[in-house]
């Protein structure tokens, strides 16, 4: 059994570590706020430009001359997976159930006879994927040192995906990050970015409105497209910040609880321990008067 000195030693390391769990679940909880709110109000703007998209696709529906960033190159043999993940960790499976996903939808590529490649935005992805894939990631992203996360950074890495994929590179673009539902609940996701992934409409007409485009639809979507790739990243971006501290938030919560619950334990130990050694040298005492 651990001596008392030990014991007192590993209580008060056991409360160090409460307090900083604790500090880390508040300061989550209070950047998780302003997160979620930017999270959900880059929403509707993605959306709906997935809903344009999918309009102004319907007037190439079964044509040849449709742009190469919504019909593809008709090839579909180099998959290139980007990976959105968090540049730090104490927050949970947030970081590995992404990695996850995207590993999993690697071997099924694999499987296929397909090519994979792998670009990273964040470092934690990078750490799990390059044990089984470190031949096959491109490039790494990290963020770490961006305080907010603007539309210029989700830019950036558009526009790598971009030439990348003008070059040759690959034939398919997957995006993979978390979506954001409640501070208990966030879900993986993959979003496919090229080819477009867009919503079936038929022709120029949803929800009930007629759509007459000046110019043209190839004209739009010429900008549209491009434009199209860096909004879901941007979108994914957020939603990986608002889970982030949604899944930290829960972890440092159990970590604290966990430690008070360790804290009550060794306590308890310390405390049978000590009595147990008083106890031994009042026995000692006794005995040692009554031999004289």
């Amino acid at each position: 059994m651990p001596s008392l000195k030990a014991l007192r030693t590993r209580i008060t390391s056991v409360k160090a570590t409460q307090k900083i769990t604790r500090a880390m679940q508040m300061v989550a909880a209070a950047k998780l706020r302003r997160a979620q709110q930017v999270a959900e109000s880059a929403r509707p703007y993605a959306d709906r430009m997935a809903k344009v998209l999918g309009h102004l696709a319907g007037a190439f529906e079964g044509k040849s001359d449709a742009p190469v960033l919504l019909s593809g190159n008709g090839r579909d043999q180099v998959h290139l997976l980007v990976v959105c993940t968090g540049d730090r960790g104490l927050c949970g499976a947030f970081n590995s159930s992404i990695a996850r996903l995207a590993r999993d939808h690697a071997y099924r590529l694999l499987e296929q006879g397909k090519e994979v490649k792998f670009l990273c935005v964040g470092r934690k992805g990078f750490d799990v994927l390059k044990r089984t894939f470190g031949d096959l990631i491109v490039e790494v992203v990290e963020l770490r040192s961006v305080r907010q996360i603007g539309f210029e950074h989700a830019d950036g890495i558009g526009r790598k995906v971009l030439d990348l994929y003008e070059s040759g590179g690959f034939d398919v673009a997957t995006l993979f990050y978390s979506h954001f539902r409640s501070v208990i609940n966030q879900i993986p996701t993959q979003h496919r970015l090229i080819p477009a992934e867009v919503p079936a409409a038929h022709g120029n007409v949803a929800d009930g409105a007629i759509y007459e485009c000046e110019p043209g639809e190839a004209e739009i979507l010429e900008d549209l497209l491009p434009r199209n790739i860096s909004v879901q990243i941007y979108r994914a971006l957020l939603e990986n910040v608002a889970s982030f501290f949604g899944s930290q938030m829960s972890a440092m919560d159990s970590a604290t609880r966990n430690a008070g619950d360790m804290i009550k334990k060794l306590s308890t130990t310390y405390n049978r321990s000590r009595q147990a050694q008083i106890t031994k040298e009042l026995i000692e005492i006794i005995s040692g008067a009554e031999a004289i």
